[in-house]
């Protein structure tokens, strides 16, 4: 892979971001919502897959070879299962709804986590190509 411009940076990140928007939306059915809250389950892992599918598209659209883009797109989807994990935990221990502004603290904290794991791979994806 070539040396990476700040404009191709940009790209993979809009790229992550509109896997994300598909993978948290349309892509998100109602029983990963109900199950990535507890360890295990099989919403949870397939909310997950997506996610690490999708980023292993977006990296190899981009470009990446192969194994490095599914070793990304493996570890993304470990990251994003202990995040969502995590916060739906968090949200049902304490019973946090939408109608509480801890719920959406712990909403935008989740959100974070995922933006700054996309922004880690990035960097991974610049030091691939140094």
């Amino acid at each position: 892979m070539e040396t990476i411009s700040p404009e191709g940076i940009l790209l993979l990140l809009v790229l992550f971001q509109i896997k994300h928007a598909l993978g948290d939306g349309p892509l998100q059915t109602t029983q990963m919502v109900k199950e990535k809250g507890f360890y295990g389950q099989a919403g949870g892992f397939f909310h997950a897959g997506i996610h690490g599918v999708g980023s292993f598209l977006a990296l190899v659209v981009f470009g990446v070879a192969a194994l490095p883009a599914l070793l990304l797109g493996l570890a993304e989807a470990v990251v994003h299962y202990h995040i969502d994990f995590a916060k739906e935990t968090m949200a049902r221990r304490n019973g946090w709804t939408p109608d509480e502004p801890a719920f959406w603290w712990a909403l935008m904290g989740d959100q974070l986590m995922h933006q700054l794991t996309y922004l880690a791979i990035a960097f991974a994806v610049i030091r691939l190509s140094s």
